[in-house]
């Protein structure tokens, strides 16, 4: 006879593994630091690589008035310009990263401990069922 409760148990867990599981045995396969650190480390370069990008083309598109206006201080001032927005770009986009990343893997993990709780249940079904 099928155990309604059972059925219903599994459906979950099968619904689990189906949607978030896949990701989440990922996720929380990392610690929360690891996980974090490395996908900051990642926007970090991709934002470097596209400050860089965005760079260059602002100063090919106006490298005929930097070169009519071409001097010493000039050049220093673009430069800490540069230097300070690549600072400060760099440093939200991580803190951001960072934030959003230990929170995706909370999420995970609780997901993952609730997925783990759903299982022990059912193996106690199971064990009482043989007796």
């Amino acid at each position: 006879m099928l155990d309604e409760r059972k059925v219903k148990l599994m459906t979950k867990l099968a619904l689990y593994e189906e949607t978030y599981g896949k990701e989440d045995f990922k996720i929380s396969s990392y610690y929360r630091k690891d996980y974090a650190s490395l996908h900051v480390i990642y926007a970090f370069l991709s934002v470097s690589v596209g400050y860089v990008c965005l760079v260059a083309l602002l100063l090919l598109a106006g490298v005929e008035d930097i070169m009519s206006n071409m001097s010493n201080g000039l050049i220093l001032f673009l430069f800490l310009i540069i230097l300070a927005g690549y600072v400060g770009v760099v440093i939200v986009y991580c803190g951001i990263a960072s934030h959003i990343y230990n929170e995706k893997h909370k999420k995970a993990r609780k997901r993952v401990k609730k997925y783990n709780h759903n299982l022990i249940q059912l193996l106690k079904m199971y064990e009482k069922e043989k007796r």
